[in-house]
């Protein structure tokens, strides 16, 4: 059924559900931030006390409505309205519900939120859905705790990749298969992978998220439909190994390891300029960029210098070139220098496109429902590429949101937010009755 085949009720039906539901949508935000807060901001985090919390709360709320509740081997939650036929592919609408450390409450959690909104919405109009509609809490999308990305995601579809579960987490240590397990997964099977999540058994995943960017902020406009998910590659614990010396040696003896990374870090800004002017929309990011503190001194040459990289951008091309010559230009540095470059072990995500069809569909919601929309590509990754390299359809809503992500002052406005599940909802009701 196209997006436009019927109308379940009249458009303004489905905008009064969405907006009657605004108590218990400010209720649930209320209480997640005020079980995981940690000054300045919340923290959730991956397996761990805080992403524990959010799975509860999740729990609590799909069986005090009767849902159907289920977890799956890296305990990602499911909470689903069922449908006439529950072999039909169904669609899947959700998030992650970690966060960064002292983050803010609404990255990831929106997704989430907004699976529980239009489920509700259905409900309130009288719509059993043809296929099961799932709001999925997404387990370990927040790579800085074990710096792999989409854990919940890919696990669940079984494409993560070998190696992953003998990550360790950055601050106690522990290894990703305990984590997994103690929170009640089964890391075995994802080692084996096995997967919970058919795509052929997916008609769709949908994500509502905050913008990261000010670009609705700066636009004036609420909901934004995103145009690509950019993939990435990634080095987490890399480092340039020179020699120390004295402060007074003299250039052409020294191996100084951090002239080598401001080097390298121009050659990179360099590269991101080149593809930009091209037409290339890509971001690089130096995350992590130091001597080491235990020996560096105002007198000493450097000899070890650590980073982390990240670059991405929403062409597979683009990402091969820029890692292309940013490994021959390494090997330029390294000899001018003489200094060694150990890069460390490499990730990646695959870039997510979006489906058009789809995208089709929300826009022609938003016109329905008068909500005013822009075309954005997502400037951050997102569990919604996972889906896409697996070979499920994918959409991708924004809410404005001021002040950014990953930060306590994350800003999104209720009414912003339900204007974009009122958008979802109207392509659902459409797509399922």
């Amino acid at each position: 059924m196209t997006a436009t085949a019927r109308t379940p009720r009249a458009d303004t039906a489905i905008a009064e559900a969405v907006a009657a539901q605004r108590a218990w949508v400010e209720n649930l935000f209320g209480r997640l931030a005020d079980g995981s807060r940690d000054e300045p901001g919340i923290t959730r985090d991956t397996y761990g006390a805080g992403e524990e919390f959010g799975h509860r709360l999740l729990v609590e709320h799909g069986q005090a409505r009767g849902l159907v509740v289920s977890h799956d081997f890296a305990a990602n939650t499911y909470v689903t309205l069922p449908g006439r036929d529950a072999t039909a592919p169904r669609i899947l609408i959700g998030s992650h519900l970690d966060s960064v450390p002292h983050g803010g409450n609404f990255d990831g959690a929106a997704g989430v939120v907004a699976g529980l909104v239009v489920i509700e919405t259905l409900r309130a109009l009288g719509i059993r859905p043809c296929c099961n509609v799932t709001a999925m809490g997404v387990r370990a999308e927040e790579s800085v705790w074990f710096q792999v990305s989409y854990i919940g995601s890919r696990s669940a579809l079984g494409t993560l990749p070998d190696g992953a579960l003998d990550a360790r987490r950055i601050d106690d240590g522990r290894l990703l298969s305990a984590g997994i397990d103690a929170s009640g997964g089964d890391s075995g099977a994802i080692r084996r992978r096995e997967r919970h999540l058919d795509p052929a058994a997916i008609r769709a995943f949908l994500e509502v998220h905050i913008e990261q960017a000010p670009s609705l902020i700066e636009s004036r406009l609420p909901v934004a439909i995103c145009t690509g998910v950019p993939g990435n590659f990634r080095y987490p614990d890399a480092r340039i190994v020179g020699r120390y010396d004295h402060v007074g040696t003299p250039r052409r003896f020294r191996r100084d390891a951090a002239m080598a990374g401001a080097e390298f870090a121009m050659l990179l800004d360099r590269l991101w300029q080149e593809e930009e002017a091209a037409g290339f929309p890509m971001a690089v990011t130096l995350g992590r960029f130091h001597t080491d503190t235990a020996v560096h001194g105002l007198t000493t040459v450097a000899g070890d210098f650590a980073f982390s990289l990240d670059v991405r951008a929403y062409d597979p091309v683009v990402l091969e070139r820029v890692e292309a010559s940013m490994l021959v230009a390494i090997r330029e540095i390294e000899t001018r220098r003489r200094v060694t470059f150990e890069l460390g072990a490499r990730a990646s995500a695959a870039v997510g496109p979006v489906d058009p069809v789809i995208v089709a569909g929300l826009e022609a919601a938003a016109a329905r429902q008068g909500i005013a929309t822009m075309p954005l590509g997502s400037p951050a990754s997102h569990d919604s590429a996972a889906f896409a390299a697996a070979g499920v359809p994918i959409a991708m809503l924004f809410v404005r949101n001021e002040h950014g992500s990953h930060n306590p002052l994350e800003a999104m406005e209720i009414d912003d937010f339900l204007a974009a599940c009122t958008v979802l909802a109207d392509w659902v009701a459409r797509e399922v009755a």
